[in-house]
């Protein structure tokens, strides 16, 4: 199983970040988080990284923003993250946006508010548990039967009272669902951890959505 740029709104914790553009590429695999903090990170990447902008330690012009694009396409990464917020890099303009269309490279705005921290362990954790579980394959039956209470989970970032009323069932039903479920990991002690990885199962054991022949000519 693969992490891919597409998933990574959807992990726990994640929901702020949104895609602005190059959604034909969102199946792009995430091989590992990058930081970006020099002009230039061409020297510093292998090819599969999700590269992360902040201009926390460097002014970030709107045609260095676009430079960032057309290095990250030359460069082979998944896709860039762009950091906004009124400190540094304000707001994302509609023109880089388009450019990411035109390059077919994810590019993903996430707010300041949401602690990079928070986002890099959360890939991070991502990825070496899709290594994991590639190697082990767990109960699929199971878990595609579970997929209407992950799928209102994500919908709904964990809120279970509104996944009752999406699942159209009493809150206590879904916890005791979430509870069963997560129990069919013995490994971890944590239930919670246990469930979030289940959910992280889900998101990539369910199948790459066709590019649509819209997506196709961006």
């Amino acid at each position: 199983m693969t992490l891919r740029c597409l998933d990574v709104p959807k992990l726990p914790g994640l929901g702020a970040i949104r895609l602005r553009g190059g959604s034909a590429a969102t199946n792009n695999p995430v091989r590992w988080p990058y930081l970006a903090e020099n002009r230039s990170f061409k020297d510093w990447v292998k090819g599969g990284e999700l590269v992360f902008v902040t201009g926390i330690s460097r002014h970030r012009s709107p045609q260095n923003l676009a430079e960032c694009l057309y290095e990250g396409k030359q460069c082979g990464v998944s896709g860039l993250v762009m950091l906004t917020g009124d400190a540094y890099i304000g707001q994302l303009p509609n023109t880089l946006c388009h450019l990411a269309d035109d390059l077919a490279i994810p590019l993903f705005e996430q707010p300041y508010s949401l602690p990079m921290v928070e986002v890099t362990e959360a890939i991070s954790r991502a990825i070496i548990w899709a290594e994991h579980a590639g190697r082990e394959p767990l109960d699929a039956d199971r878990l595609a039967g579970s997929a209407d209470l992950l799928d209102a989970w994500i919908a709904c970032q964990g809120n279970q009272s509104a996944m009752a009323k999406a699942l159209s069932c009493h809150r206590n039903t879904v916890r005791n669902r979430m509870n069963q479920l997560a129990d069919t990991l013995p490994n971890e002690t944590d239930r919670a951890a246990r469930f979030k990885a289940l959910l992280l199962a889900h998101l990539l054991l369910k199948p790459t959505p066709p590019v649509s022949r819209h997506q196709e000519t961006t």
